[in-house]
């Protein structure tokens, strides 16, 4: 593996022009193409006032030039987590312009990010990038309100150093593919800090289907960057590419989604574990569904009553950060996830674990994927079960109508739960939606029992 470059190297280190840095159907991006466009949007953003630009990109190639572009022009990069231009103008506060890769409409300073995509002589003097830089990432937080994250870049190149001594040569000579956006710290960190870190080309455009994964050049062989909601969908009649490192995130990773991908690519996927405020703090590789999550070194993660507070020399402040989730720990130290703080609700006053409830549902045969939920109708809450179907078991659904099969779920489901946390009201869709992060949006998803009736 060639040295680790900070992000302050990226453009910097003597390499020559002729480095492949990322690739789009048949055409690649050198890095002397990549500083170039670097100098071209640094001439023009040194012209605006703004000191704050949203990132709005799915183009990982025209993401780069943006960051790097605005941390060298002395701009602050924020990265909002989506390009919605009704939320953005509701953000409109939190940046004093949008970097793009398109026009997306909005009313105030936009600049649409290109490059010349020829051979042209570098411009090698490009100011230096400053020891303290930082992005600001923004979560949806527990409110729903944009939740203001600060991530030195510092971080974040430490992190790849976490990641590149763990995973060693297993990288090398590898081209980097991804299914998820760079407008997260998920994608962020491995579709981005990863490859130009150790010098991997990068997949410019974003997988959304798995057909797209099967049709990558096997002259080539590849790191995926991919989430769970990405590996549900895997067709296993497809002719399965070369991929040499499977990593997933995002999400908990069922299973039989480990077992489907294991049984088409011949590997087992590498699940990280970790949240924007956080970072990466554990890692697995299971090859059976019991394995337990591994901290990365230096992480540690101390227990006080039901919470959980994580520190590690990625998190930038000393007292750490509380997680959202229940662990428990097993005489190797590993630790198992146990659902979620505030997914456990009160019904006709007893504590119902909402995780609990669809652990059980997915235990049942024919269910692929499920979710819990309180519903109130009529004054009174019951659980809501939205449930998404093996194929056999759906058509059986639609031809009994379904009061047959919510008899023998309950019915099934009473030796595990009490009985108040037995669902009572039952949805069969298609898929859970997820949003842009590939995470599940629960009042979304409670709008599908409005119509309830008992």
């Amino acid at each position: 593996m060639n040295r680790i470059l900070p992000l302050s190297e990226w453009l910097s280190a003597s390499r020559p022009d002729e480095t492949p840095v990322a690739w789009q159907d048949d055409h690649v991006w050198t890095l002397g193409q990549l500083r170039n466009d670097v100098s071209q949007l640094v001439k023009t953003l040194q012209q605006y006032e703004g000191d704050r630009w949203a990132l709005c990109f799915e183009n990982s190639y025209l993401f780069i030039i943006a960051l790097l572009g605005s941390l060298t022009a002395g701009k602050t990069p924020v990265i909002p987590g989506h390009s919605r231009v009704s939320v953005l103008e509701d953000q409109r506060a939190l940046f004093d312009g949008v970097l793009s890769d398109r026009m997306l409409g909005w009313t105030g300073n936009q600049i649409v990010v290109t490059s010349a995509k020829k051979n042209v002589q570098a411009d090698t003097s490009l100011p230096a990038i400053a020891d303290d830089c930082f992005v600001e990432l923004f979560t949806s937080g527990s409110t729903g309100q944009p939740k203001r994250i600060v991530k030195p870049i510092e971080c974040l190149d430490r992190e790849i150093s976490v990641l590149a001594a763990h995973f060693g040569g297993q990288l090398a000579g590898c081209r980097v593919v991804a299914s998820v956006v760079p407008q997260h710290l998920y994608g962020l960190t491995f579709r981005i800090f990863l490859p130009m870190s150790l010098g991997l080309p990068l997949h410019a455009s974003m997988l959304y289907y798995a057909e797209q994964l099967a049709a990558l050049d096997h002259q080539h062989r590849y790191v995926f960057v991919s989430s769970p909601a990405f590996l549900k969908r895997i067709d296993l009649n497809l002719m399965p590419p070369p991929i040499a490192k499977l990593l997933s995130a995002g999400g908990l990773l069922p299973w039989k989604d480990v077992e489907q991908t294991h049984a088409w690519l011949n590997l087992w996927p590498d699940e990280i574990y970790g949240s924007t405020e956080t970072g990466i703090l554990a890692q697995r590789r299971r090859q059976a569904d019991d394995i337990g999550w591994q901290m990365f070194p230096g992480v540690q993660i101390h227990q006080n009553g039901d919470l959980f507070r994580a520190t590690s020399p990625l998190i930038p402040c000393e007292q750490g950060v509380e997680l959202d989730d229940i662990l428990h720990f097993d005489d190797a130290g590993l630790f198992h996830l146990s659902g979620r703080r505030g997914r456990v609700v009160k019904i006709e006053e007893k504590r119902v674990s909402l995780t609990e409830v669809e652990r059980r549902l997915m235990t049942l045969a024919g269910i692929r994927d499920a979710v819990a939920l309180p519903v109130s109708h009529g004054g009174r809450q019951g659980i809501g079960a939205l449930l998404v179907l093996e194929d056999d078991l759906h058509h059986e659904w639609q031809q009994s109508g379904g009061k047959s099969l919510e008899f023998s779920w309950r019915r099934s489901l009473l030796p595990w739960l009490e009985p108040v946390a037995i669902p009572r009201y039952w949805r069969i869709i298609d898929e859970i939606p997820v949003n842009s992060l590939n995470k599940r949006v629960y009042a979304q998803l409670q709008e599908l029992f409005h119509e309830t009736t008992p």
